[in-house]
């Protein structure tokens, strides 16, 4: 009996690239250059304890030090967002502030282009952080620079308890802030929204490694490479913290990336915009693939850089240019 003809396979969205100059950090960035450190001191005065000389002379902190990379931060969020009050618990992940900001200006930059270049703030525009973690950082900045919404999402209660303290701990952002948990590990978005509720953007700095081995061995190399690995001398195993979820997860990035995109369609009604961070360039090309078979009309891959580090934003739609200004003229006049 004859077979029938197969169905072509969908052909992957155009994907939309850009790429920083390498080491520039977004033109929106606050932090272009050095660091103030008298400023940061002035903020947060108990920075002053940890501030040493680099090997170039220049005021700098020792980055292997997890409490002088946590009080490093509180410093930041004071002097540039007004965040007074914030802290995690030991073993967290601590987030390096000014690529969390990068991923947060490029996202406005992609709702401006769907607002005739203006870019869209205050609370009507709602976010959702996937993963916000116990450091909450993308919800403060994003509140911080554009008055955004956001839902901070997560799985692990101890990490919403710490999130919950920091909204709680600082009156701007009361109102400004929900933190919600995803009961079931086995998915990203089902289960977590409303019927009702409709989401301009959502956010993920997804775990990329596949255990807690394989965190380790990748924290291992990057002192290796950065010319810290001393035997005299006794390194945090996590060279920022992190806790499972934070880190690694069955599969990996890729495993992560791949439900992402196949939830994404789910409820792709209730969303404007998704995207995620690639730490691994490889991944990119597989969650294009992901995303044409869920159907995705539009994606964007953004490069950002910080210093050395490379990193790519990827960005997706399932409405076309007619469906997001009806988006737009619905949500944001």
């Amino acid at each position: 009996m004859p077979q029938p003809p197969k169905r072509p396979r969908k052909p992957a969205p155009a994907a939309v690239k850009t790429a920083p100059s390498k080491g520039e950090l977004h033109p929106r960035n606050r932090h272009q250059g050095h660091y103030d450190f008298p400023a940061l001191i002035k903020a947060s005065p108990e920075l002053g304890q940890f501030v040493i000389s680099n090997p170039y002379g220049k005021p700098s902190i020792d980055f292997a030090n997890p409490q002088a990379v946590k009080v490093f931060n509180r410093a930041l969020l004071a002097q540039y967002y007004g965040i007074r009050h914030w802290d995690i618990p030991d073993g967290y992940l601590c987030p390096p502030i000014p690529g969390r900001a990068d991923y947060l200006h490029n996202l406005a930059d992609l709702l401006a282009t769907d607002n005739a270049g203006q870019i869209p703030r205050g609370t009507a525009i709602q976010a959702l952080d996937v993963g916000v973690g116990a450091n909450a950082i993308y919800p403060l900045i994003g509140h911080c620079e554009y008055g955004w919404h956001f839902i901070g999402a997560d799985i692990a209660p101890a990490a919403l308890a710490s999130a919950r303290a920091i909204v709680q701990a600082n009156r701007a952002l009361q109102g400004a802030i929900e933190l919600r948990q995803q009961s079931d590990a086995a998915h990203v978005f089902v289960g977590l929204l409303q019927a009702d509720e409709r989401i301009d953007l959502t956010l993920c700095n997804p775990p990329f490694h596949a255990s807690a081995e394989d965190a380790t061995r990748g924290s291992t190399r990057k002192w290796r490479n950065l010319g810290k690995l001393d035997p005299k001398r006794k390194l945090p195993v996590l060279n920022f913290g992190g806790q499972a979820a934070e880190l690694w997860c069955p599969g990996g990035e890729a495993a992560f990336l791949k439900r992402m995109a196949s939830e994404s369609a789910q409820v792709a009604k209730q969303v404007l915009w998704f995207s995620s961070l690639v730490s691994k360039g490889g991944n990119v090309e597989l969650l294009q693939g992901w995303l044409a078979r869920a159907g995705a009309s539009e994606v964007h891959i953004l490069g950002m850089s910080q210093g050395q580090k490379q990193s790519r934003l990827v960005a997706w739609t399932f409405k076309d240019a007619a469906q997001r200004e009806a988006w737009r003229q619905n949500r944001w006049r």
